[in-house]
């Protein structure tokens, strides 16, 4: 009897922290989703993006935990096979993902290898429902805020004045590129920029150049609007009347770069960056990922 209590207490010790994980990269996945993702012009598209990369984990974990609750010692070999693989993977011998990923699973395995669930049904309730509702509670938030996006459609140079600020921002093409750079490209993108911003001259022009921090806090927007930005250069702070969001006039809603690079050094070697909700980050000129773009601007 007591081996028994002690092999049910120990399955639901699993399926307790299985669906915990399982919340977790609910909630993460979700609001990534919604934040750098859900670009795409269809929904099929966003859609796919969403269950692929973004709720991956969510599912796996779910599908780890059913698996748990009616096959308990497969799913234990499952996640020692899954540490294995994360062993292998992360050889560098990384701290965290041996404490987040491959230490919980070798944990998990034991519990699942020496418990037992009686109670399916609810399980089963609990290892799928609590998920959900998590990815739908901090969901809908960002669901509507991204679904009310202004899109005008325009990709060409645009004039934004407000906030004390009054900049021509560079059309779509080598000015306004879909692809990410670092910040030494982005400088000379935009110092080689022609006249009508389309195209590169191979020389000097000095005619666009990278906003300051200030400018683009300035000029960000939401709903149409300036949202009122304002930079604390002391603690490098940006304050919003309204947060921004990522729509027209300076963003492509259709597009993964989030991030812009500003024409503001931190030191020798970091500048800063602007993200569309109006964080502002220091980050390495160096630094070039596929969502970290620029924007090139000149005085009207």
């Amino acid at each position: 009897m007591a081996q028994e209590i002690k092999r049910k207490g120990l399955g639901w010790a699993a399926v307790s922290i299985s669906t915990l994980i399982s919340c977790v990269w609910a909630g993460w996945g979700i609001i990534e989703n919604f934040h750098e993702g859900w670009y795409y012009p269809t929904l099929g598209m966003n859609l796919g993006l969403m269950l692929t990369q973004y709720l991956s984990p969510m599912l796996i974990f779910i599908g780890l935990t059913l698996l748990g609750i009616r096959k308990p010692r497969i799913a234990a070999l499952f996640h020692v096979l899954i540490a294995g693989l994360a062993t292998w993977f992360f050889r560098t011998g990384s701290i965290a993902a041996t404490s987040l990923i491959i230490t919980p699973l070798l944990g998990l395995g034991v519990l699942y290898w020496f418990g037992k669930v009686k109670q399916t049904t609810l399980a089963t309730w609990v290892a799928v429902g609590l998920p959900i509702a998590t990815l739908v509670l901090l969901g809908i938030s960002p669901a509507v805020r991204v679904a009310q996006r202004l899109d005008d459609g325009s990709l060409e140079a645009q004039l934004i004045v407000g906030n004390g600020t009054a900049l021509i921002w560079a059309p779509d093409g080598p000015g306004w590129p879909d692809t990410g750079s670092d910040w030494h490209q982005a400088v000379e993108s935009c110092r080689q920029l022609s006249e009508d911003g389309q195209t590169l001259t191979g020389k000097d022009q000095d005619i666009w150049r990278l906003p300051s921090v200030e400018e683009a806090v300035r000029s960000l927007t939401r709903a149409g609007k300036n949202s009122g930005g304002v930079w604390d250069p002391d603690p490098a702070e940006a304050s919003y009347q309204v947060r921004p969001d990522k729509e027209s006039p300076l963003w492509k809603v259709h597009s993964p770069v989030i991030y812009w690079w500003t024409a503001s050094e931190v030191d020798q070697d970091r500048a800063y960056i602007i993200v569309y909700d109006g964080k502002v980050w220091p980050r390495s000129k160096d630094f070039g990922p596929d969502y970290l773009g620029f924007r090139c601007v000149k005085r009207p």
